[in-house]
């Protein structure tokens, strides 16, 4: 064979080798296309047999306002009431009391029942500040039982209650809003307090914050 008919011969083999190459990038090309185009037509989908998510070149975000959604059973607060009465009508007195939350109510109902509602509060207020306070017993029961303390205490044993009463309504609101810090007292920080018609001799040895209607507090 000639060099002229080898020369022939290659050239043509390498035509022949350029055009399956050719074909073969065009293919893989236009694969690799429609791909992208199926990604970008459909962000976030997955491929069926690797499972890898295809994400767009140019991810797209959107703003949007959050909101935080409300518990189920949320309730609205009331706005603060603009008086302590205006607070007594919002408690709800129909629940059963517990022994200690009795005690309190009771002492407010017959130490104070007949004193406007600041009274009322205030000497709350006072058999709370003993049971926080180590000098005395450590329970609103026990601040109430203690002998000597209270008057209208018999053989360590309370009165009966009228407990249809309105009265009593208002005696076991203000024990609520008192055991719950719902509304500041004039004797905030009173543990001690008499009538004024009386005058106990301890009284000269204490700190006087307030009186009100017929009652003086101390500390």
């Amino acid at each position: 064979m000639s060099r002229k008919t080898l020369s022939f011969g290659a050239i043509a083999a390498c035509a022949f080798a350029n055009l399956i190459f050719s074909s073969a990038n065009s293919a893989e090309a236009e694969t690799t296309e429609g791909a992208a185009a199926q990604a970008i037509a459909s962000p976030g989908t997955t491929t069926p047999d690797e499972g890898i998510e295809i994400v767009p070149a140019t991810p797209v975000f959107v703003s949007r306002e959050v909101i935080q959604p409300l518990p189920e059973n949320w309730v609205e607060p009331d706005p603060q009431p603009a008086s302590l009465a205006e607070l007594v009508k919002q408690v709800d007195t129909r629940r059963k009391l517990s022994a200690e939350m009795r005690c309190l109510a009771g002492a407010v109902y017959f130490e104070s029942r007949g004193e406007p509602l600041a009274g009322q509060l205030a000497v709350a207020q006072v058999i709370i500040n003993r049971a926080d306070d180590p000098r005395f017993p450590a329970s609103y029961c026990g601040v109430v039982q203690q002998a000597g303390q209270f008057s209208f205490i018999r053989n360590g044993r309370m009165p009966h209650i009228r407990e249809h009463s309105a009265a009593w309504a208002r005696a076991r609101a203000i024990a609520e809003i008192a055991h719950r810090g719902l509304w500041q007292s004039e004797a905030n920080d009173a543990v001690f307090f008499h009538a004024r018609y009386v005058s106990p001799g301890w009284s000269q040895r204490k700190e006087r914050l307030a009186q009100i209607s017929t009652h003086i507090f101390y500390r």
